[in-house]
C-alpha cells in the first residue's frame, strides 16, 4: 500500500484527503503557500512544505515545487484533489515520469477528455450519447459551412470552446446573423483564457437538468457506477447546491445510463474516480463533459451508497483491483449538499478577513467538511469556498428539513456568507417540487 502522500492543495479538500489517509494508516505531506501556514490540515499533517507565495501560480500551480517536496519527503504518491492542477495532463506525467504515483487517471484519458472535442468523439464512439453538434472543431474561415452545420443542428446553438471548463468560453447564438460574429469572439476569448482557441458547436438545450453518473474504475478491467447527482442549481455555471439521487431519475434509467458510462471507463481503460456530466432533458441524456477527478459534491454519493470516494481512489492508485462490484452498491435514502462561500449572499463579492466566531451545526445526518476555525483568517488569494453542508435523510423532504436546520444552526461570524442564500433555496417551492432546471437559480436571483 502506498506509505505516504503529498496532498498537493488546499482548504476542505486537502483536510478531507488527509482524514482518508490517517484511516488508511498512510502519513501525510501537506504543501502549503506562505498564505496558508495555518490551514487545518497544514497543523494536523505528518510534515509540511511551504512551496511558495500567495499567488497559486507560485504555490499550488508550481509543478517542480511539488514535485520537490514529494523528494524532499521520501513520499510514495501525490493526490492533486480538485482545482489547480487536478485535471492538469502535463502534471500527472511529470509526478510518473519523476517516479511518484499520481492519485488519478493516467496523463492521456486526463489530455483527452480535457479536449471536449477529442472527449465528445471518444464518448461516441464508446456509445454515449452526445448533444447533436459539429462533430468536431469548426474552421472560423469556412462561413458557408459553418452556416450550414447551424442550420442543421438547429438554432439556437452554443459555441463552446474546445479547452474550456468551469462556466467559461462559451457562446448561446439564436439567430444566423450573430454566428459569425459569435465564432469569432469566442474563439479570440477562448485563444486568450486557455490557451487553444479551437471551437465547436452544440444544440443550446432551453431547459436542461444538470445530471451527473459518479464511476469508480481501475484501469483493470473493472468499473462501476455509485448512481447519479443533480447539480442544477447553478449560478453563472457555477454549481451551488447538488444532491444524490437526482428527483425523478428512476432505478431503470439510472441503471441504463449508469452501464453506458461504466462500459465508456472499460472502453477508455479509464483509472480512479471520475464524473460524466449530462444535460437532462425530456428523459434524455446528452454528455458535455467528464470530468477526471474527485468532485467537490462527491460527498452526497457517499451518503446515499456508504462508499469512500477518497479510499477507493487511494486503492486504486495502489494498484489494487476495484474492491466494489456493481451489485454491492446500494443507494439508500436522500442527501443535499450546500456549498458555504465567504462572499455577500446578495452581491456575491467575496469576503476574506478573519472568523471571530464559528459553531458548525450537528445532529443526525449532518456532516459539514470545513477546514475553517474561530481565529482562522480567510485569505483573498483563492476560491471563496470555505466549507460545504452535507445532509442526508431517508427521503427527500427530510434531507431538506435537516438541512434548513442545519443552517439555521451554523454560526460564522466575522465575514459574509452565502448560508442565507442557501436557506432561501431550502426554503424555495420549486426547489422543494424537485426537478428545476439549470437556469433556475440564475432567473430566481434576477427578481427584486
Amino acid at each position: 500500500m502506498i506509505e505516504k502522500v503529498v496532498i498537493a492543495n488546499r482548504g476542505e479538500i486537502a483536510l478531507r484527503i488527509l482524514r482518508a489517509c490517517r484511516e488508511m494508516d498512510i502519513k501525510t505531506v501537506a504543501i502549503h503557500s506562505e498564505a496558508d501556514r495555518d490551514l487545518k490540515h497544514v497543523r494536523l499533517a505528518d510534515e509540511s512544505v511551504c512551496i511558495g507565495p500567495a499567488p497559486s501560480d507560485q504555490s499550488y500551480l508550481n509543478i517542480p515545487a511539488i514535485i520537490s517536496a514529494a523528494e524532499v519527503t521520501d513520499a510514495m504518491a501525490i493526490h492533486p484533489g480538485y482545482g489547480f492542477l487536478s485535471e492538469n495532463a502535463d502534471f500527472a506525467e511529470r509526478v510518473e515520469d519523476s517516479g511518484f504515483i499520481f492519485i488519478g487517471p493516467k496523463a492521456d484519458s486526463i489530455r483527452i477528455m480535457g479536449d471536449k472535442v477529442q472527449a465528445i468523439a471518444a464518448m461516441q464512439k464508446a456509445g454515449v450519447p452526445c448533444v447533436p453538434g459539429s462533430d468536431g472543431a469548426i474552421n472560423e474561415d469556412n462561413k458557408e459551412e459553418n452556416m450550414r452545420i447551424a442550420k442543421e443542428i438547429g438554432y439556437p446553438i452554443i459555441i463552446k470552446a474546445s479547452g474550456g471548463g468551469g462556466g467559461r468560453g462559451m457562446r448561446v447564438v439564436h439567430t444566423e446573423s450573430a454566428l459569425i460574429s459569435s465564432i469569432s469572439l469566442t474563439k479570440a476569448e477562448a485563444g486568450a483564457a486557455f490557451g487553444n482557441d479551437e471551437v465547436y458547436m452544440e444544440k443550446y438545450l432551453e431547459h436542461p437538468r444538470h445530471v451527473e453518473i459518479q464511476v469508480l474504475s481501475d484501469g483493470q478491467g473493472n468499473a462501476v457506477h455509485l448512481g447519479e447527482r443533480d447539480c442544477s442549481m447553478q449560478r453563472r455555471n457555477q454549481k451551488v447546491v447538488e444532491e444524490a439521487p437526482a428527483p425523478g431519475i428512476t432505478e431503470e434509467v439510472r441503471n441504463k445510463i449508469g452501464a453506458v458510462c461504466v462500459n465508456a471507463c472499460n472502453e477508455i481503460n479509464y483509472r480512479g474516480a471520475g464524473t460524466f456530466e449530462f444535460l437532462f432533458e425530456d428523459g434524455e441524456f446528452y454528455f458535455i463533459e467528464m470530468n477526471t477527478r474527485v468532485q467537490v459534491e462527491h460527498p452526497v454519493t457517499e451518503m446515499i451508497t456508504g462508499v469512500d470516494i477518497v479510499k477507493e481512489q487511494l486503492f486504486i492508485a495502489a494498484g489494487e483491483p476495484l474492491r466494489i462490484k456493481q451489485e454491492d452498491v446500494k443507494i439508500t435514502g436522500h442527501a443535499i449538499e450546500c456549498r458555504i462561500n465567504a462572499e455577500h449572499h446578495k452581491t456575491f463579492i467575496p469576503s476574506p478577513g478573519l472568523i471571530t466566531r464559528y459553531h458548525p451545526p450537528g445532529g443526525p445526518g449532518v456532516r459539514v467538511e470545513s477546514h475553517i476555525y474561530a481565529g482562522y483568517r480567510v485569505p483573498p488569494h483563492y476560491d471563496s469556498m470555505i466549507g460545504k453542508l452535507i445532509c442526508h435523510g431517508d427521503t427527500r423532504d427530510v434531507a431538506i428539513a435537516r438541512m434548513q436546520g442545519a443552517l439555521s444552526e451554523m454560526v460564522i461570524d466575522g465575514i459574509n456568507t452565502s448560508t442565507k442564500l442557501q436557506m432561501s433555496i431550502m426554503q424555495d417551492a420549486n426547489f422543494q417540487a424537485g426537478g428545476a432546471n439549470i437556469h433556475y437559480l440564475e432567473k430566481k436571483l434576477e427578481k427584486p
